[in-house]
């Protein structure tokens, strides 16, 4: 890829950052911080646990097997902004700020919830076979648990070369990927966005590479520039959606590490990103100590680039484990779902039904409780759990339970 001449652009893209300088600088975090420093960032003081996840239900929003209650719950993205409820989706990667939680009924009030994705871009190469997808440049794993939109009907066969997508997931820079947990379609996107590890950092040009996409910052001011950039860091980008010279041209720049503050108990879903030992390594950047921990899986699968979920206690920015599990062989590929509320769309032909935004498949085996297949009805309340189906877009349901 040849260098950009940066004079001859530069004046084009410099109007456009200095009209959006003002907003990004607030919704970017301004110097490049970690978090975006609105009020809805701001953890609540009556917050004591910390859960950092994949959705995996609603009814409460579900993580880790834990219902929150999002009722009261303030909800932002991850440039700060307040958005609905009803903005969450199955398959999202969360950060939620709660209560204590109360581990007979495995639940909690949640105060904040924030979430945010990896990447948005367009599509390039699609390889069914390895069950990638290069989106933006990046390689995105699709697992047998990556939710897909309803309009992807079809999974990986349903993208094609230069639609733009949302990949919501587990950065693994290790491997120089992206697992994706969620990805929908986001045709009408203003600007892309990509977190990532800095490489090939040039400071007098002003350009760094993502996993080989160059991208320059060459026109943002300095106090949208976090400082002291250097290789390895993960920052997260917002880009102008057509490169120039073949360079991609930042808009907005930060740092983009999800690092939670001092908690009594926190949860977190991850990959381990550095290794030093299994009882010393780091997850989503946030050091683990694992000296004392309980290994249900056993450690052989605690290494580089390994997908964990690990439980303990945030403390001087070190989260002290009690138990560490890996997520590969714990959910064998399969993450269990599960939906709360009242049925809708209901077609007895099809065998399908809508919950919570999500069709329901109840063809296959199916438990009943306290009703039968003749009780499905619109309006009626159920309780359903259940995997993917094949196109990753829908619930095969396993058990349906009548309240």
């Amino acid at each position: 890829m040849s260098k950009p001449s940066f004079a001859a652009w530069r004046e084009t893209v410099a109007s456009a950052v200095a009209i959006g300088a003002t907003a990004l600088l607030v919704a970017c975090g301004g110097g490049g911080g970690d978090a975006a420093p609105d009020a809805a960032a701001t953890t609540p003081a009556t917050a004591t646990t910390y859960t950092q996840g994949v959705i995996s239900g609603f009814g409460s929003v579900i993580v880790g097997g834990v219902r929150f209650d999002d009722s009261s719950a303030t909800v932002a993205d991850d440039d700060g902004n307040v958005r609905s409820r009803s903005d969450l989706r199955l398959g999202m990667m969360v950060e939620i700020d709660a209560g204590q939680v109360n581990r007979a009924a495995a639940s909690a009030l949640a105060r904040r919830i924030r979430w945010g994705s990896e990447i948005v871009g367009p599509v390039g190469s699609v390889d069914e076979a390895s069950s990638t997808v290069q989106v933006l440049g990046q390689t995105v794993l699709v697992t047998t648990s990556t939710v897909f939109d309803d309009s992807l009907s079809g999974g990986l066969a349903a993208l094609e070369p230069g639609q733009v997508v949302e990949v919501h997931g587990i950065l693994d820079p290790a491997n120089g990927r992206v697992v994706a947990t969620r990805i929908e379609a986001e045709n009408a996107a203003a600007v892309y966005k990509l977190r990532g590890a800095i490489d090939n950092l040039d400071t007098t040009a002003r350009t760094f590479t993502i996993n080989g996409e160059l991208i320059s910052y060459a026109g943002l001011p300095a106090a949208m520039v976090p400082p002291g950039l250097t290789k390895g860091q993960i920052v997260r980008v917002l880009l102008q959606t057509g490169q120039v010279d073949g360079v991609w041209v930042a808009t907005g720049l930060r740092g983009g590490l999800r690092l939670p503050e001092a908690r009594r108990e926190a949860h977190v879903e991850g990959v381990i990103t550095v290794f030093t030992s299994v009882r010393s390594f780091e997850i989503n950047g946030l050091l683990v100590d694992a000296s004392q921990a309980s290994f249900p899986d056993g450690s052989a699968g605690i290494t580089l680039g390994s997908r964990v979920e690990v439980e303990g206690t945030v403390d001087n920015g070190t989260l002290v484990a009690t138990k560490v599990e890996v997520e590969e062989r714990r959910d064998m590929g399969h993450r269990q779902m599960e939906l709360h509320g009242a049925m809708g769309d209901l077609d007895t032909a099809g065998k399908t039904f809508a919950l919570r935004g999500v069709t329901v498949w109840y063809g296959g085996q199916v438990q009943f409780r306290d009703g039968s297949e003749a009780t499905l009805a619109n309006g009626r309340q159920v309780e359903v759990k259940g995997v993917l189906g094949s196109d990753r877009t829908r619930l095969d349901a396993r058990r349906i339970e009548f309240k």
